[in-house]
């Protein structure tokens, strides 16, 4: 009967072992896969890393699309050569505060 018992346990114990490493070759491959994949794929930073990245690229775009064309509305809508300039000057002191209160995220 022991005999018996001690084959049972020796059998269970070897199938034991075989799961055993058939679950470490599945990991280390699966470490190995990830590896691989954290090598190739770069790296995506989070937050600001400078002063353009707040906005999207669209978002920036339309900055920029705008206020060339209330440059061009100034040049041509206002007769008079300084307040033309200063009118200009003014937009470019004024437009931060602009895109700030139309695109700030933080509502």
């Amino acid at each position: 009967m022991s005999k018996e018992r001690a084959r049972r346990r020796a059998a269970r114990e070897a199938e034991a072992a075989r799961r055993r490493l058939v679950r470490e070759r599945a990991l280390a491959r699966r470490a190995r896969r990830r590896a691989l994949v954290r090598r190739l794929v770069p790296t995506v930073r989070r937050g600001r890393t400078g002063r353009l990245p707040r906005y999207s690229r669209g978002e920036r775009a339309s900055i920029v699309a705008l206020s060339l064309a209330a440059v061009v509305l100034i040049w041509l809508f206002v007769p008079d050569l300084a307040l033309r300039v200063m009118l200009v000057m003014l937009l470019l002191l004024v437009l931060p505060v602009i895109v700030v209160i139309a695109l700030d995220r933080r509502f």
